[in-house]
């Protein structure tokens, strides 16, 4: 969950490059290489840790458009589901009951909170750019017209390998991502030989109503609303590959950073044509990260006097990646993120690698030696780029891998 416009903390390959281009060596995106000998050869002194944090405290001040909402329950957010909004929701202690109950009967059946309806009105716009987009409605309809329709800019593969099948990786940029974030990793990706479809998460990009100029709607201190909206990106993505796979896409991966890793976590946990996920800035909780973060301030401003951690944790366990470890046992994961970061504090990173030792789920890792906003300035912005491509192409494109 990155913070600003253009959310530099975590942009992938070269989203801060003119135009979102990358200069990538085709030895460098191909060649392998063990992670812990790349972790070790950029690796900086421990004595520059005090350097990177000023400097991703520096990179955090930039955005000046931050907005410190009121808390807000957020009971007119699951009237579908169960409640009726005008009943005790005005009480704290009856709205914490309330949605109390409600997050116990989603976690109840977190696949039928998690599954789309059936969609058939897919379609194809051409950008001025020459870019495709492929457009579709929404599985959650909001109050704002403009967030109900997905954006999704694909990158077909300019290479393929023979006798390969075909291969694709659905794209989830991370918060406040601007139109150009993760295009330069979508090309590369494509360049690898795979099709890079490029997600517009909700209430960003022309999802965005024009009260807001940042996605506030997705992160906030209104509690039920950040988990339909996060259920919403979820819905949204399982339409953006069963789509693929009506395309003919034999192996289906995704990639998301900082958000958008926790986004695809939750996909792919309830996603069975995923076969590989590379979760790009990690963390068990989602509550944790907003609570404790540089970037989630102002968002942890909005709920200070209203609600405590423990609750909170409770309450958004939908979002939260820790709840579904065991469904992605049989998928292929590479977990990345960041020595020095303060947006995603490095011990809750730490906290999830351990579950997945502690649960024997099978992964990869990779430590990048920068931070969150750092991740996006070179050279770690190339390491981070190649390290998640790599993986992806590895067990995408690769004839042996996978299911």
């Amino acid at each position: 969950m990155t913070a600003g416009p253009l959310s530099p903390g975590a942009l992938s390959c070269a989203e801060h490059c003119p135009h979102g281009s990358v200069s990538i060596s085709r030895r460098a995106a191909t060649r392998a290489v063990p992670a812990h000998a790349l972790s070790s050869c950029y690796d900086p002194p421990q004595v520059l840790r005090p350097v990177f944090h000023a400097w991703e405290r520096h990179l955090a001040s930039t955005s000046k458009d931050r907005v410190v909402r009121p808390f807000e329950w957020g009971l007119d957010w699951i009237a579908e589901n169960g409640h009726d909004p005008g009943s005790d929701g005005s009480v704290s202690s009856a709205a914490a009951e309330t949605l109390t109950d409600w997050v116990s009967r989603v976690m109840a059946d977190t696949d039928a909170f998690f599954t789309p309806p059936p969609c058939h009105d897919y379609q194809l716009e051409r950008s001025p750019d020459a870019t495709d987009f492929l457009v579709f409605p929404s599985a959650l309809k909001t109050p704002h017209s403009e967030n109900d329709t997905v954006y999704c800019g694909i990158f077909p593969a300019t290479r393929t390998r023979t006798g390969g099948r075909r291969a694709a990786v659905l794209v989830l940029p991370q918060w406040n991502a601007g139109p150009d974030g993760h295009v330069g990793l979508c090309r590369l990706l494509a360049w690898n030989g795979l099709t890079a479809v490029r997600m517009s998460l909700p209430y960003h990009d022309r999802r965005m109503p024009p009260e807001l100029t940042r996605a506030d709607y997705i992160v906030s201190s209104n509690v039920a609303r950040t988990v339909q909206v996060c259920r919403q990106a979820v819905l949204d993505a399982r339409r953006a590959i069963a789509w693929l796979d009506a395309q003919g896409y034999e192996r289906i991966g995704i990639l998301g950073t900082s958000l958008g890793s926790c986004l695809a976590l939750l996909t792919t946990a309830h996603e069975p044509l995923i076969r590989a996920e590379a979760l790009n800035h990690i963390s068990p909780h989602f509550a944790d990260v907003v609570w404790r973060g540089i970037s989630t301030r102002h968002v942890r401003q909005g709920l200070d006097g209203h609600i405590e951690l423990d609750l909170l944790r409770a309450l958004w366990r939908p979002i939260s990646p820790r709840v579904y470890l065991e469904r992605i046992r049989d998928r292929k994961t590479l977990l990345v993120y960041a020595r020095y970061d303060l947006t995603f504090p490095v011990d809750l990173s730490e906290d999830l690698v351990r579950e997945f030792n502690e649960q024997r789920i099978p992964h990869e890792v990779t430590v990048l030696p920068c931070g969150h906003y750092t991740t996006g300035k070179a050279p770690f912005k190339f390491v981070d780029g190649w390290v998640l491509t790599r993986f992806l192409k590895n067990n995408l494109t690769d004839t042996s891998a996978g299911r």
